[in-house]
């Protein structure tokens, strides 16, 4: 608390915000950033990483360019930003040509009021027009830092390898005094290494939240292999333990989700499906209405939750198992945002590891990581969070679980 900038980010955390403190390890990386300094930050899902690049924006001359891998991810966060009264801007494919000369001209503005600019790799490898004028901003000491989000996809050890990650290794190269920062939820030090060489980050200062979510519970059970019988128990669940509470289904498949949405609505659940092919405005209209509470359950798959942020998620089921452990954590970590307890149930079946077997077969460490989900599946003694910490390189005493996962509670 005694840089010299204290005062102000507090008074922007509080006055633009709204929020009333820090959460754990978003002061640290604020005044890193702050102090120019080259940052990975890894922070399990809902702790607060873009606050992390968001805060320094607004609190510096000039804008900070961010790197995201999808647009409703950008247009997620931009349409937080728009409610909290920070400018900011959005350039893709469908930009119109005012909007695109609009925010060239304001990357140029020290003084501008723009303070973030969102784009995707693609238009760091693709768009010579984008990256001419970024040097131009850089010279003139309009860049003010770098943020690349989800930064696990730049590494093939990630759970989520994007080739066109691959070319952000410019950015530090042509920008050598624009400080970066990387964030991702879930990244082994393998895959943090390998991301800091790419990115052509020398020395950097890593901060890493404990994976640890104290108030989720943990609980795998065995998949009914008779459908009807399978949803029954999950409309029981909804039905008991969370009558009108918000909660997640996660699926394999689009076709999944929407066999399983139907199922759910004809025994009276109010459930919505999600998924990456669906049309723009219907995505929008379930989004807004799990938001508002008129959609109790929202079944999707994987596309549904970049950047997804709704505190009271009482549950998320998966009706198969997610394809790797670090993508198991990304979704059941959308539960319990609001630190209040939140359950996480896996339904584990043979069938699908045959089914995400054949999916994963062409990526290079795809096998390997579906056969540590398949073990964490199949471990019915050791605690959950034992198993979890160990997959992220993390050491856990069983004992600090308190009784909040199922094989914690098997044993006595």
């Amino acid at each position: 608390t005694d840089f010299p900038w204290y005062e102000k980010i507090k008074t922007v955390l509080q006055g633009k915000f709204k929020l009333q403190k820090f959460r754990s390890l978003q002061l640290e990386t604020v005044n890193a950033a702050m102090a120019g300094k080259d940052i990975f930050l890894v922070m399990p899902t809902g702790g607060g990483k873009s606050l992390c690049y968001q805060l320094p924006a607004v609190c510096s001359d000039g804008f900070t360019l961010v790197i995201c891998p999808l647009i409703s991810l950008m247009e997620d966060q931009l349409m937080v930003l728009e409610q909290l009264g920070i400018s900011a801007a959005l350039l893709n494919a469908s930009s119109s040509k005012e909007h695109v000369k609009w925010v060239h001209t304001e990357m140029l503005n020290r003084n501008s009021q723009l303070k973030l600019i969102y784009v995707t790799p693609e238009k760091i490898a693709k768009s010579k027009m984008f990256m001419s004028k970024l040097e131009k901003a850089y010279q003139a000491g309009c860049l003010a830092r770098i943020a690349v989000d989800e930064v696990h996809c730049c590494s093939q050890w990630g759970h989520d390898f994007r080739p066109d990650y691959k070319s952000l290794g410019i950015l530090k190269r042509q920008f050598p005094n624009a400080p970066l920062i990387g964030l991702t939820a879930t990244a082994t030090n393998h895959v943090l290494k390998d991301a800091q060489k790419i990115l052509h980050v020398q020395k950097c200062i890593t901060f890493t939240a404990s994976f640890n979510r104290p108030n989720l519970y943990y609980e795998v059970r065995h998949k009914p292999s008779n459908n009807e019988d399978f949803i029954e128990d999950i409309v029981k669940i909804i039905n008991g333990r969370y009558k009108g509470l918000s909660g997640i289904v996660y699926c394999f498949s689009q076709k999944d989700s929407e066999q399983v949405t139907m199922s759910l609505q004809k025994l009276g659940i109010k459930a919505g499906t999600y998924h990456a092919n669906m049309d723009a405005k219907y995505k929008t209209k379930v989004h807004k209405g799990w938001a508002t509470n008129q959609i109790q359950v929202v079944v999707a798959t994987v596309a549904f939750g970049m950047g997804i942020d709704k505190p009271d998620v009482r549950f998320v089921i998966h009706h198969s198992m997610s394809k790797s452990m670090e993508n198991y954590y990304q979704e059941s970590g959308r539960a319990g945002r609001d630190d209040q307890k939140a359950d996480c149930i896996l339904y584990y079946g043979f069938g699908d590891i045959f089914r995400i077997s054949s999916m994963v077969v062409m990526e290079n460490v795809g096998q390997a990581k579906l056969y540590d989900m398949v073990s964490y599946c199949q471990n019915m003694n050791k605690c959950r969070r034992v198993l979890i910490a160990h997959h992220f390189d993390e050491v856990w005493d069983s004992a600090n679980c308190n009784r909040m996962c199922d094989n914690c509670c098997r044993d006595n």
